[in-house]
């Protein structure tokens, strides 16, 4: 692993195992004026929102003063997005059922983000830098994710009975799961051939991959990520954006599967041409570049 990436997992740990052991002493501080886990719902999540925003505000501050440049970058978003890892599963354990959804959202995205940054520094150790995080994916992500925090606390406030529809969470977060899995499995299976990127030339290391997972669909990251996007919503019970991230997403990938497929053809020819008459892209009815 990179040494930016040992650095970025200490970071990210250390700032996980003291916000949660804050957040949960905290808690049991205060759990004899609570009489069960409804009241727990407006007082403990101000608090554990309060503490982890005080406790982030202090570590970034703290990492600015240590850190400078790239080292810099990686630290505070380490830290961040342990910091929430930790605040989604106090929220999950200690706030009202009301809640459930919330913490299993940001948790669920506190780990994707990280993971991507951690599974990079493995197979592509000289490309890591703050960017393999994805939290600056692009414009249209962060505002989709924006809108779809909005939706969540309009219809909280409004109709908050829709967001204890935990069976349909639990769909989004086995999708969220198993898209986590299918994604880093494919990411693992490529490995130095992967790259967040669509590449331009072709390395001279780089290597048509056709085992493993890829043997099932040509694309399985992308499946991975689609799923994983779509359940996000699901999970929060957010009935406008599951279906705005749904065609999206599928926009999306579809735009980005073709141009990548003529890249792939551009460097593999009739290799890759043999590879896409026998195994499907995995997205639904998106069929990528055909020649013929």
């Amino acid at each position: 692993m990179h040494l930016h990436g040992k650095i970025g997992c200490f970071s990210f740990v250390v700032a996980f195992l003291l916000n949660l052991i804050i957040l949960v002493a905290t808690f049991h501080l205060h759990s004899p004026e609570l009489s069960h886990r409804e009241e727990k719902s407006t007082i403990g999540f101000h608090y554990a929102t309060v503490i982890s925003f005080v406790f982030l505000i202090i570590s970034c501050l703290l990492s600015r003063i240590c850190c400078q440049g790239q080292i810099y970058e990686i630290v505070w978003r380490s830290v961040l997005l342990g910091s929430c890892q930790a605040f989604g599963i106090t929220v999950t354990s200690y706030c009202s059922t009301n809640y459930l959804s919330l913490g299993w959202y940001i948790s669920v995205m506190s780990f994707f983000h990280f993971s991507e940054f951690v599974v990079t520094s493995v197979i592509r150790p000289q490309n890591l830098t703050s960017e393999s995080f994805l939290l600056n994916h692009s414009k249209a992500y962060g505002i989709a994710a924006l809108v779809s925090w909005v939706e969540y606390w309009t219809e909280l406030w409004l109709f908050p009975g829709l967001k204890k529809s935990y069976w349909i969470s639990g769909i989004g977060l086995f999708l969220c799961i198993g898209g986590e899995i299918v994604r880093k499995t494919a990411m693992l299976t490529a490995f130095h051939n992967f790259d967040h990127l669509i590449r331009t030339q072709r390395e001279e290391h780089h290597q048509l991959v056709t085992g493993g997972i890829y043997s099932l669909c040509r694309h399985p990251s992308y499946v991975g990520w689609f799923y994983w996007s779509i359940g996000t919503q699901i999970m929060l019970c957010n009935p406008l954006c599951s279906v705005a991230y749904l065609i999206a997403s599928w926009k999306f990938f579809n735009e980005r599967v073709f141009e990548e497929e003529v890249t792939l053809l551009n460097f593999f020819g009739k290799e890759y041409v043999a590879y896409q008459s026998k195994v499907p892209t995995g997205l639904p009815f998106i069929h990528g570049y055909n020649i013929y």
